[in-house]
């Protein structure tokens, strides 16, 4: 396993009435972050707040290339990205949830203090794989195949990249002290968009190059 200080290369926010960050997804353009009764889209170029959604939202977040899908009190709504309509509802896999990905066709759950990612189907809701750890999960993400995950305890917190056949961890970047992750995505290159929590700000971290 690989450990070395997270490389944090800029920051967002923190923006009006959004007092802290939960979940964070990328749509490929924006990122999207949420504050407990609203999305916030952000321009990443230029950190201007494009536009909000008010939807309950207070914890992960995700995209699948159309829709939205946002956690809030331990359920999981499919939402329309023009509007916020809610399209459907997902069965959660449990409760405490937090973290929220789209990959593979299907969305990864992160569930806090169950310590577990769960894989799901996006439309029953049946769990697929679940990926055990040992640290509170905070965020999931894919990353050009990898997947990450952002732990918050005992006021410390890392990302890591674990095997997603076994969950046995295999590099993990260590925040700075007092510096925490509430929520985890990527754009797919070199940067994950990390939530700050009651800071209110979205943390870029540059994701290791492979050797």
């Amino acid at each position: 396993m690989r450990r070395s200080p997270a490389d944090i290369v800029h920051e967002y926010g923190p923006y009006p009435n959004a007092e802290k960050v939960a979940g964070v997804t990328f749509d490929g353009r924006d990122i999207w972050f949420a504050s407990d009764d609203r999305l916030n889209v952000v321009d990443p170029r230029s950190g201007e707040l494009r536009r909000t959604l008010d939807v309950p939202a207070n914890a992960g977040t995700a995209f699948d290339g159309r829709h939205l899908y946002q956690i809030a009190n331990d359920t999981i709504r499919k939402l329309d990205a023009k509007t916020g309509e809610v399209v459907a509802t997902v069965p959660a896999p449990g409760t405490g949830l937090s973290g929220l990905a789209w990959a593979e066709g299907s969305l990864w759950v992160g569930v806090y203090r169950e310590r577990r990612i769960y894989e799901i189907d996006p439309n029953s809701g049946a769990v697929l794989r679940t990926i055990e750890s040992n640290r509170f999960v905070t965020g999931v993400t894919w990353a050009d195949k990898e997947l990450w995950h952002g732990t918050w305890e005992d006021e410390k917190s890392e990302i890591r990249r674990v095997d997603p056949a076994n969950g046995e961890v295999a590099e993990v970047l260590e925040m700075p002290e007092g510096l925490v992750v509430s929520g985890l995505a990527s754009d797919d290159a070199d940067r994950l968009f990390c939530g700050g929590g009651t800071s209110g700000k979205v943390r870029v971290v540059r994701r290791p190059k492979r050797d």
